[in-house]
């Protein structure tokens, strides 16, 4: 596999296990330098912000056993190797529990090459943080079988909608470029008040940074334009589409259903245009204010969906296009 600067990524040194990608670390300096590999691995394991309760000191010594704590090159470490200052130690994190997203992630097409699927709301696209089993791409290689299924690009967690792994590592850096470079054509659909001044052809432009660690992202008066979202179509929803969303959401002002194609793909690069235009989106508990911090309501997902990729595939020449007309879940679609 190449990144985009021609260069050969190496790849992990542990296999894929059970959908779950091994975990790299690297020692820090410390006050005495190189420490043993137990010591690091221990004090890695027993302070991570989640942790299995059962990760304890025995689980810790069996991967020594199993040989399952290694260096980069694949060599696998004793318990009382030393590690250098800078050196990196790869190993198998035991999850956390998580609670079930209660949503299928269903297949929409699968080729040599291609996995697309509509990813629910509440399910990440991969493991981070404290979501790691409770994602799409560790539920979809254990759900296949194949552990090189691997995203070629990511939507937000609260997003739903159409999402594209590879399914090789031979063509992992081809579609994943595709990305990188803005040569595929998104469309979202999202749900939000009806507001006269959004039109189609309305176009938003403006500076969007996210700062690692911060719930929302912001716009930078003046700053160079990095974020670009065009307005495509406006519909209004009908009496019983907004009764049914009133079911859920309670009472709402007119609402209307927006088609966006952003030019760009920053940070909630959509919720917060169209919260900045007066019309945040239904559901959305980032914008325009963070909500409190209680249990997802499962019953009212962001309705924000992605609903069309289009590309030319960079092996056969083809163009290629993938729709889901499904925009947000409610109760009732509950596996």
């Amino acid at each position: 596999m190449t990144s985009s600067s021609g260069r050969r990524r190496r790849e992990p040194p542990l296999p894929v296990k059970d959908g779950l990608s091994p975990s790299r670390v690297r020692l820090p300096d410390t006050p005495r330098g190189a420490v043993s590999a137990l010591e690091f691995l221990t004090d890695v394991v027993l302070n991570q912000r989640h942790r299995h309760p059962e990760d304890d000191e025995a689980a810790i010594l069996a991967r020594f056993r199993r040989g399952e704590v290694v260096s980069p090159t694949g060599r696998a470490y004793a318990p009382q190797d030393m590690v250098s200052v800078g050196a990196d130690l790869w190993f198998y994190r035991i999850p956390a529990p998580e609670p079930p997203i209660p949503f299928d992630c269903p297949i929409l097409h699968h080729d040599e090459n291609l996995l697309v699927v509509h990813k629910p709301a509440f399910l990440s696209t991969m493991p981070r943080g404290r979501h790691i089993t409770e994602t799409a791409t560790v539920r979809l290689r254990r759900r296949t079988g194949n552990m090189d299924v691997v995203p070629a690009h990511r939507l937000d967690r609260l997003t739903s909608g159409i999402l594209m792994f590879t399914t090789r590592p031979e063509v992992r850096g081809a579609y994943q470029r595709l990305f990188a470079e803005r040569a595929v054509d998104k469309r979202y659909t999202a749900i939000a008040p009806l507001h006269a001044e959004i039109t189609p052809g309305t176009v938003w432009r403006s500076h969007i940074h996210k700062t690692p660690g911060e719930i929302q992202a912001v716009e930078l008066p003046g700053a160079a334009i990095n974020a670009i979202t065009e307005v495509l179509a406006v519909t209004p929803l009908s009496a019983a589409e907004q009764q049914r969303l009133e079911a859920d959401y309670g009472p709402q002002p007119p609402l209307a259903r927006y088609e966006l194609h952003p030019h760009t793909g920053r940070t909630h690069q959509l919720r917060l245009h169209m919260t900045a235009a007066g019309a945040p989106i239904l559901g959305d508990p980032f914008y325009p204010t963070v909500a409190a911090d209680e249990p997802e309501n499962y019953a009212t997902p962001l309705q924000l969906c992605s609903t069309h990729l289009a590309f030319t595939d960079p092996f056969t020449g083809q163009q290629r296009r993938f729709s889901t007309s499904t925009a947000g879940y409610s109760a009732s679609e509950r596996r």
